[in-house]
């Protein structure tokens, strides 16, 4: 039994769409979780900026003593994860790529055609194709898309209007009619706050998101280390380095109805 937080973080708000599923799942968990809202979206930088921004927030999650890391951000788990790992090798860290590419070896057939949506880094990095490539060699239609405008966007809080759907269907209609997609990976975190919209312009496609999926994986290596939590009486914190009116708004949003007494805190990071 450990009564330590886990400790999320993401560059941005769209790590947030995790939290619900691990206070459903595992309810006497607590988190601390790190917004870098001053400097997303990571998805157009240079890998070694990622890399360092990922060593940095995993060394301010270190300080707080959390049990548990986890990059609840596509594009830190494609490029920053190994760093992390190196840089403190007795603590669990799990990013969100590779429990939803179990999802697809388990449940995809190999004649799917699959895509996959994220980041300009995350694409370019390979990362979701070599990890398929490896869990399920048999699925031979793999095709991805970078959709840099919908992070920027989502973090303005725009999420069901007629400008997202617009830029949906401006990144999306002919990647889909021209790849014949028929299962489309979210791969980033904040594509889950638009997955409703997705859905509903494209309603024969199957959407995966990691967003649930990372909750298993984090249940998983819990049970498996003893490090699951008692009842106590901790809150979950959450730190951003601009805790903007946006970053609170969408806290409230994504985690309306949970039940939790949330303590909001800013720590100005020298980043």
């Amino acid at each position: 039994m450990d009564d330590r937080k886990i400790g999320f973080f993401d560059s941005g708000v769209g790590g947030l769409t995790s939290i619900p599923y691990i206070m459903r799942d595992l309810p006497d968990e607590h988190v601390i979780f790190f917004g870098d809202t001053a400097r997303t979206p990571y998805g157009s930088k240079a890998e070694h900026v990622i890399r360092r921004f990922a060593l940095e927030i995993a060394d301010f999650m270190v300080k707080r003593d959390v049990k548990m890391l986890v990059s609840a951000c596509n594009t830190l788990s494609a490029i920053g994860l190994d760093a992390i790992r190196e840089a403190h090798p007795g603590l669990p860290v799990i990013g969100v790529i590779e429990p939803i590419c179990d999802v697809i070896a388990k449940e995809l057939g190999t004649d799917e055609n699959l895509g996959i949506i994220a980041t300009r880094a995350t694409v370019k990095s390979g990362a979701y194709v070599d990890l398929i490539r490896e869990k399920a060699p048999g699925i031979r239609n793999v095709s991805q898309m970078a959709c840099p405008a919908f992070v920027p966007l989502i973090e303005e809080g725009m999420i069901d209007n007629n400008i997202i759907r617009d830029t949906v269907k401006f990144y999306l209609d002919d990647y889909i009619r021209e790849n014949r997609i028929d299962t489309l990976v979210l791969g980033c975190t904040h594509y889950h706050l638009i997955r409703p919209v997705i859905e509903e312009l494209y309603p024969g496609i199957r959407t995966l998101s990691s967003s649930e999926e990372v909750a298993y994986e984090v249940a998983r290596i819990l049970g498996e280390r003893d490090l699951l939590a008692g009842k106590n009486g901790e809150e979950n914190v959450f730190y951003a380095s601009d805790l903007s009116d946006n970053f609170m708004n969408m806290i409230n949003m994504i985690l309306k109805g949970s039940g939790e007494e949330l303590n909001i805190r800013f720590k100005n990071l020298d980043m």
